[in-house]
């Protein structure tokens, strides 16, 4: 077209959308085939995780060292979930860590496709359905249900209203001979200052309704035994919750020994893994009694304990335990009996850490390492029993890595050869690894600690510098180069 020739105006054909990520700081994202939709992303992107029933096209991605959760819906329920995960991890409550919203996705024909959710994928975290492929007995069941509810009571003290709660809708990692549970779908929830008794007992209809269905299904395909009463179990969550929410919120009028009531207040709400930030106390009408009630509760007692003496950051029903194996540690070894700081570290770097090195590292992906500590002990304790005495540290490692670990895949204790069977093997093993791990050199990483070993004398003479050159003097003056090979 000539300028000037014709004054019609021209109109390019539209392109695509451009696409848009809220929230990421990682620019790698970009990279991801958001023009594909996520039932079609190529195989080599996706990583074999087990999935949840969902009612969203919902895909495991690999990303960089990293597993993301790809879900697809609608941009405003896309947006309104990424700001509850957000809120809900800055309150510290359990749940998984959203990480951007994508939307205006076209395809290759520029055709609009659903907006996306990224979360990070939960380590070591499974769906309920994949624990039941396992052969679930009844005892974990019961523990899947009451990890359930400490969940929603933790939500409800942080002033979420779930609308959906169900066993679908979380994930579950083990925590040592418990579980805890993660929110992982947060689209029907709404955040409240402070939430009523009518919301709270509504959130708990809603669960008991789905798991009933949720267990109901699973007998139906033979994944749940015949024996399991799916409204028993189901009815089991209103009576944890009512328990717990009990003991978290509790008014309590006391009338004489109020310093003694109040510590044991705070030590029973500590001994189930939660810190008291502040009590309300009033005294009553008529002067007579003084009411008390929690009013600031923080999950996390033990963890934060085991995070500040050692640096492990791990689950609360595995902190206690290794915080129990702490315990003992320093009462049978004096050095470590006085000073908790300084016997927190002899455990750490003596039994904590020897422990997990032990594994092969083709073995250490099954479990969290507090996790395989946990489990260790606990084998620990099998063999002594079989074997009548005590059992070193080191044997119990390596009969769990031989016998236990390799089959980890299944719920049971115990697996293959029988207690006695392994108990036999224990003077070889003994033979074999010793009963006490190898002192590690503190300084095996670290190229600094050989400075300033050997210290010079207070009065030693002032070190003589001669300083040395390889340059030749210049004695006589330089020939001309030579112009030709004559005159060379």
């Amino acid at each position: 077209m000539r300028l000037g020739a014709s004054t019609q105006s021209y109109t390019p054909y539209p392109g695509p959308m451009p696409l848009r990520i809220t929230g990421a700081a990682d620019a790698a994202l970009i990279d991801l085939p958001w023009s594909v939709p996520l039932s079609a992303w190529p195989e080599d992107q996706i990583a074999a995780l087990p999935r949840g029933l969902s009612r969203h096209v919902v895909r495991f991605v690999r990303h960089g060292d990293a597993v993301l959760a790809v879900k697809e819906t609608n941009p405003h329920i896309a947006h309104k979930e990424f700001a509850l995960l957000r809120e809900l991890e800055r309150l510290g409550a359990p749940c998984v860590k959203a990480v951007a919203v994508v939307t205006e996705r076209t395809d290759h024909a520029h055709e609009e496709l659903s907006a996306a959710l990224v979360t990070e994928h939960l380590v070591f975290s499974l769906p309920y359905r994949a624990l039941f492929s396992q052969g679930l007995r009844k005892g974990t069941l019961k523990r899947l249900i009451d990890a359930l509810a400490v969940l929603l009571v933790r939500l409800h003290l942080a002033g979420f209203y779930w609308g959906d709660v169900s066993l679908s809708n979380a994930l579950f990692r083990r925590d040592a001979a418990e579980f805890s549970a993660y929110l992982v779908d947060a689209e029907t929830g709404d955040m409240h200052h402070s939430l009523t008794d009518g919301q709270r007992g509504y959130d708990l209809e809603i669960a008991i309704t789905n798991i009933a269905g949720e267990l109901l299904d699973l007998q139906a395909n033979d994944d749940l035994d015949d024996s399991v009463d799916p409204f028993e179990i189901a009815e089991r969550i209103s009576q944890r919750y009512e328990q717990l929410w009990l003991a978290l919120t509790e008014t309590e009028t006391l009338t004489s020994n109020i310093p003694l009531h109040v510590s044991e207040r705070v030590k029973a709400l500590n001994s189930m893994g939660f810190d008291v930030g502040e009590i309300d106390m009033q005294h009553t009408e008529d002067g007579t009694a003084l009411t008390i009630r929690p009013k600031v509760v923080d999950a996390g007692h033990h963890s934060r304990r085991l995070l500040r003496l050692t640096g492990l950051d791990v689950q609360e029903n595995q902190a206690r335990r290794l915080l129990n194996d702490l315990d003992e540690f320093r009462t049978l070894h004096i050095d470590a009996a006085d000073d908790e700081s300084f016997g927190a570290h002899q455990w750490l770097t003596r039994i904590f850490e020897p422990t997990v090195r032990a594994v092969p590292r083709d073995l250490r992906g099954k479990l969290e390492p507090a996790q395989l500590f946990h489990e260790v002990l606990d084998h620990r304790w099998y063999l002594a029993q079989s074997a009548g005495h005590d059992v070193p540290m080191p044997v119990a490692t390596a009969s769990y890595v031989k016998h236990i670990l390799p089959n980890k895949e299944d719920e049971v204790a115990v697996l293959g050869r029988s207690l006695a069977e392994m108990t036999a093997e224990l003077p070889a093993l003994t033979a074999e690894v010793g009963t006490t791990y190898a002192p590690r050199d503190a300084h095996e990483n670290d190229n600094t600690h050989g400075w300033g070993t050997v210290p010079e004398p207070d009065d030693a003479e002032p070190p003589v510098v001669r300083r040395q050159t390889t340059r030749k003097p210049v004695t006589a003056t330089p020939r001309a180069r030579p112009t030709s090979a004559t005159d060379e």
